[in-house]
């Protein structure tokens, strides 16, 4: 929670809780029940009656008016205060304890590295993989394994692009780009995977930024993509300029041409572009460098549009697990009661957050699956 937003807390979206399910590639119809369980509303109620205002902001964002993420976390700890709720630090559970009867297996406590505690009920809700700083080992998903539970592949998602073009990526390292369009393309089927519109950002090994990290969600989940990463035939494609159509473009490059028809190529983007784009888009038109501008021919010209509308980067894989903003995979989601979050194979036994199979977007959804499936898990059943 710390560490959202960039420190300051994206605490949810202010989207229909409908369009929480359509931002969740990861099995975001099993979340349904939770999501009407406990909505976005829900959580920004809370946190007001613990004191805590909170704003909107671009792209239905939810933050705090503080504008930092440790407000938010102290409504959390003032509320456990208050209830008189115990917690045991630098206490490791390892192992779920159950107890087999004639109607299946029970719930019976926790062993920890310090003692075993009697429970009746249990939520696990240890996180993924990703951020391991935080605590979140993967461990959960052994101790679900243990008890016979299906554990889905392990991926990261909301997580960077490695680019096969690392010259042009550490060219432009630093770089963001706001605005502007990208689509993931098959190349093998000539197919768009994923199209977004906003901001990406260059590193020294590819890109980065909020579109970009959208993107790596749904491209987790492509069809045959380690072969098709490796065979680099999944290509990021940016639009420099998604206001102008290429005929426009034209006109606006002939535009700024005539007002400098004697200068160089290489003198002639400065309106167009970011200067640390120029050199490389002027690598990537083919054009002549020291090329007179009144030279540049109608052909050569729109190769420049072309490039600008298509600026091409080459996918190579997902950077490591470790540094992705969540765990794609998990607990699989067939083996709980979507409307409990209890697991089908061992009564008291719950699940909440992460280590379950389900995984967001960007922008407030993931904060959203930990508050509603904790929130239901955490419902006393009858």
């Amino acid at each position: 929670m710390l560490i959202t937003g960039k420190g300051r807390c994206n605490i949810t979206s202010s989207l229909d809780i409908e369009e929480f399910i359509k931002n969740t590639p990861g099995n975001g119809r099993f979340l349904y029940s939770c999501y009407q369980n406990y909505t976005n509303q829900d959580i920004i109620q809370f946190l007001k009656e613990q004191g805590l205002e909170v704003k909107e902001e671009r792209g239905n964002r939810v933050f705090p008016v503080t504008d930092c993420s440790q407000d938010v976390l102290k409504c959390f700890t003032k509320k456990l205060k208050e209830l008189g709720v115990e917690i045991r630090y630098e206490t490791q559970v390892v192992q779920i304890l159950i107890q087999e009867d004639e109607t299946g297996n029970q719930v019976v406590g926790v062993k920890t590295n310090h003692e075993t505690i009697k429970a009746d009920k249990v939520i696990l809700a240890t996180g993924g993989k990703s951020y391991p700083l935080t605590g979140s080992t993967g461990d959960g998903y052994q101790l679900a394994e243990k008890l016979g539970h299906t554990i889905t592949k392990i991926k990261p998602s909301l997580v960077p692009f490695e680019s096969f073009d690392k010259k042009t990526c550490k060219q432009l390292q630093g770089l963001s780009l706001k605005n502007v369009g990208m689509k993931l393309v098959d190349l093998e089927k000539n197919r768009d995977i994923y199209q977004d519109f906003g901001e990406m950002l260059f590193t020294h090994f590819g890109v980065s930024g909020p579109t970009i990290l959208s993107s790596s969600a749904h491209l987790v989940r492509y069809q045959q993509i380690e072969e098709k990463l490796k065979n680099q035939t999944i290509v990021l494609k940016v639009d420099l300029k998604p206001a102008l159509s290429e005929e426009k473009l034209d006109e606006r490059i002939q535009r700024d041409f005539k007002e400098i028809p004697n200068k160089l190529f290489k003198n002639g983007l400065d309106k167009l572009l970011p200067q640390k784009m120029i050199p490389v888009m002027i690598e990537k038109s083919g054009i002549a460098i020291d090329k007179p501008i009144n030279q540049i021919t109608k052909e050569e010209r729109k190769k420049l549009v072309n490039r600008i509308k298509n600026f091409t980067i080459k996918i190579k894989d997902f950077r490591p697990i470790e540094e992705a903003i969540i765990t794609s995979g998990g607990i699989n989601v067939k083996e709980i009661n979507p409307k409990t979050m209890e697991s089908k194979k061992v009564r008291g036994l719950y699940f909440a957050g992460e280590v379950i199979d389900v995984d967001s977007y960007t922008g407030g959804f993931n904060l959203q699956i930990a508050y509603s499936t904790g929130y239901t898990a955490g419902l006393l059943q009858e």
